[in-house]
């Protein structure tokens, strides 16, 4: 079963570009600031991920297990199927998308032919952009083959599906943990499990999973002001977070846009003074301290050192044909 007409109507109008049944490309807000103000996202000043070269991905875009009521993205499909697209034809179709969708700044004046040709060889994918990807069957030879392509990965997952991610013969070069509740009542009335009622139970699994895996990692906690970080909250985060020992926790202010509108309040985004007195509040119960805040993104980095991402080294190149853009002066974009 393909990707509901609907749907991909919405996405495409939404400047996605599908790749297969069930994957997609879009370009990231941070992409382009990085190609026309050269300014860097958190990934950046946190990890040392270059915004302009950053493919923002997902094998599953329409598909998810979760209705969180604070995701802006589209609603997913109802029904779930495992996706087992070809990981190589996947890789290359997803940096054929990114190259067209960027190929028109390769003339804007403003945008250097060093950044543009950075942001034609991409060295990061973030598999992050819609649905949960743990649902793509063939997710670890995906991984291997952009790994091998000199291309550092990253992972965000609702951890319902501890098995498929202890299975995992191929881990991303960083795995997100996305713990956005601090216990099952909050988890069920933000997160929305669409058929487990054990959903939660699965993110705990998820959670005590996280220590043996030999990869960086890292706990997520989205926070929604009136909801989910409240002061009796912090001591239960931590408790999760001492149990998933993470080498960084993130606490990332939710933003009224997309599709949560319909669901929470203007009123439910937190301030970046907001998510800096709750990181400075979590770090010292988890044995860690407050590393680095990004205010743009009212995000709060807590840790014990600041170790950047190491790139992987590439093994195999890309195809010719996979349509590098020339930087050709023409009037500026609007």
């Amino acid at each position: 079963m393909g990707m509901d007409p609907i749907l991909k109507a919405k996405l495409q109008k939404q400047r996605y570009h599908l790749v297969g049944e069930h994957g997609g490309v879009k370009i990231c807000h941070w992409t382009k600031e990085s190609l026309l103000r050269d300014r860097e996202c958190y990934k950046g000043r946190f990890y040392g991920v270059g915004s302009e070269g950053c493919i923002q991905m997902s094998p599953v875009v329409d598909q998810c297990n979760l209705a969180c009521s604070y995701c802006w993205r589209e609603p997913h499909m109802d029904s779930l199927e495992l996706v087992d697209q070809d990981p190589l034809e996947l890789l290359y179709e997803s940096v054929r998308a990114q190259r067209r969708l960027l190929s028109g700044f390769g003339g804007h004046d403003k945008v250097t032919a060093e950044k543009f040709a950075l942001s034609q060889d991409p060295k990061h994918v973030a598999i992050s952009l819609n649905g949960e990807p743990t649902l793509y069957r063939n997710l670890s030879e995906f991984m291997d083959l952009c790994h091998k392509h000199g291309m550092t990965t990253m992972l965000v997952t609702n951890g319902t599906l501890p098995k498929i991610i202890e299975n995992l013969d191929v881990l991303p070069t960083q795995l997100y943990l996305s713990v956005d509740a601090p216990n099952k009542d909050v988890f069920n009335r933000l997160c929305k499990p669409k058929w487990n009622n054990a959903a939660w139970e699965k993110v705990e699994q998820t959670v005590d999973l996280l220590p043996s895996l030999e990869t960086r990692t890292v706990c997520r906690h989205t926070m929604i002001k009136g909801e989910n970080m409240n002061s009796e909250h912090i001591a239960q985060y931590a408790a999760i977070d001492n149990r998933a020992d993470p080498d960084w926790i993130e606490c990332k202010g939710y933003v009224h846009v997309g599709h949560s509108q319909e669901n929470l309040l203007a009123e439910n985004m937190p301030s970046h003074e907001d998510i800096l007195h709750f990181a400075t509040e979590l770090a010292p119960l988890t044995g860690r301290k407050l590393l680095d805040d990004s205010r743009p993104s009212r995000v709060a980095l807590v840790g014990k050192e600041i170790i950047p991402i190491p790139i992987p080294k590439a093994v195999m190149k890309f195809p010719d044909d996979l349509g590098i853009a020339k930087p050709t002066k023409h009037l500026p974009m609007a």
